[in-house]
Formats: C-alpha cells, structure tokens, sequence
C-alpha cells in the first residue's frame, strides 16, 4: 500500500493569507516552504502549519485541494480553522 496524500493548510504571519496545498510528503514540504523553496509563499514568510488531513490516494487530496480553493471551500475551511483556534482575536479573518 502506497502512503497517504496530504491537505495542508498554511498561514503567512506576515499577511494572515491562507495557502493550501498537496503533497505526498507533508515534512518535506513544509520545510521547503519555510526554507523559501517555494515561489508562491517565499514572500510571505514566516509560515505556520494550521490544518492537515491525509487521503488514500492523489486525486482525492487533489479534489480536496480544489474544493478548498473554490469560495465555498474557503468559508468551509475557514470555519474549521476557527473551530480549532478559538482563541484567534476576533476579526482575525
């Protein structure tokens, strides 16, 4: 069996922007975006991990992905975020 897929959510402490991405090897990348190996967040650094879900294979992790992107997606997963993080200031979105 192949190992999971990931989901994983990030938060610029710069900006406050969300990204989201995908990857097989959730370590890895969170390192290559902290380290700059990134070109879509080496401008909104420092970074911090808010949200990881893991799936059996590529194409749900990239539906999901995808799904996160859209406008609802976005509502769904910022309403997970603050679920998790109720002590975020209000107004912190």
């Amino acid at each position: 069996m192949r190992g999971f897929w990931y989901v994983y959510v990030l938060i610029s402490r710069r900006d406050g922007r969300l990204y989201v991405g995908s990857t097989s090897d959730l370590e890895r990348r969170i390192t290559d975006h902290s380290t700059g190996k990134n070109i879509s967040t080496v401008s909104r650094r420092p970074l911090a991990l808010v949200y990881f879900e893991g799936h059996l294979n590529k194409s749900d992790a990239l539906r999901r992905e995808r799904y996160f992107k859209t406008a609802k997606g976005k509502v769904t997963l910022k309403q997970m975020i603050r679920d998790s993080y109720r002590e975020l200031p209000e107004g912190f979105w």
